[in-house]
């Protein structure tokens, strides 16, 4: 039986519902022999993810989830190996997690305005201890409050980009982003790039000005945003750059459906791949990422 590797999950250290350890033991149960936790610009779920991992057997690679900006377009750039104190990395999503915390208020006048009367308090609560407050977390407290019946009815009709709800925040320049990841000796994957929509913003003539003028790594292809066709070009645009091909669930618990943990998965030579190149960049020998 082949190994099945998922490397995009995430837990409630951001916007997911599981705590690490939980989520761990439901990838470990999902038949799952190595899982990536990458949340949304924070490492504080990797230290418990891991200590999970090697009590039942799962390997966790360390990642994140950054959030970037291509043009007027927000992308998520995921982040493998890299080294957690690096100065300039850490700054950074610094600066990415202030920027949310400020966006609350406005965003919370804007849903009061628009008849959504859920409050701060509401919102901070749904978050719970997590340092990456994000959309979800509104998303939840609207949830609760009774004005929409789960996450997907309040980002579609209220705080997806483009909705009324919606507030934007800082985010990185994804050329940037790509170059703070292998500065810091990870592996930079582009997150979903055609999903929603996106493909007009991530055209191949841009991803592959990425590859060779940014040094992204790698395209997440199998992915639920992206059908059948999508991933059949995207596979084909990979291949023939020679980049890193990844596949994964994108897993938040309940707080998104029909992305159950290794609905999609990674080759397993691929995945060696990406643990040569952690390696090599962080002067280590080859292994899990570390």
């Amino acid at each position: 039986m082949a190994m099945r590797i998922d490397l995009h999950t995430h837990s409630n250290v951001s916007d997911g519902t599981d705590e690490p350890a939980a989520l761990v033991e439901a990838a470990a149960r999902s038949g799952l022999a190595v899982v990536a936790l990458t949340d949304h610009d924070t490492f504080d779920g990797l230290d418990e993810a891991q200590a999970a991992g090697e009590r039942l057997g799962v390997e966790v690679v360390r990642g994140v989830e950054l959030s970037t900006r291509y043009g007027d377009d927000s992308v998520h750039l995921l982040g493998y190996g890299v080294d957690e104190t690096d100065p300039a990395l850490s700054a950074e999503m610094a600066a990415i997690r202030d920027g949310r915390e400020r966006r609350l208020q406005i965003m919370v006048q804007r849903l009061n305005d628009l008849g959504i009367m859920i409050t701060e308090e509401m919102v901070l609560a749904q978050a719970g201890d997590s340092p990456s407050l994000g959309r979800p977390h509104f998303a939840d407290a609207m949830v609760a409050h009774g004005d929409v019946a789960d996450r997907t009815e309040a980002f579609d009709r209220w705080l997806a980009e483009g909705r009324p709800g919606y507030v934007g925040r800082h985010a990185v320049d994804l050329e940037r982003a790509i170059g703070l990841v292998r500065g810091a000796g990870g592996v930079a994957v582009v997150a979903h790039p055609w999903g929603r929509g996106r493909a007009e913003t991530l055209p191949t003539d841009v991803l592959q000005t990425m590859i060779t003028e940014h040094g992204l790594d790698g395209i997440e292809v199998d992915h639920q945003d992206h059908d059948q066709q999508t991933r059949a070009a995207l596979r084909a645009f990979a291949t023939e750059a020679g980049v890193l091909i990844t596949g994964s669930s994108d897993y938040h618990g309940t707080g998104k459906v029909d992305h159950d943990l290794g609905c999609n998965t990674t080759d397993p030579e691929m995945f060696d791949r990406l643990q040569r190149l952690v390696g090599e960049r962080r002067g280590q020998p080859s292994g899990p990422a570390a």
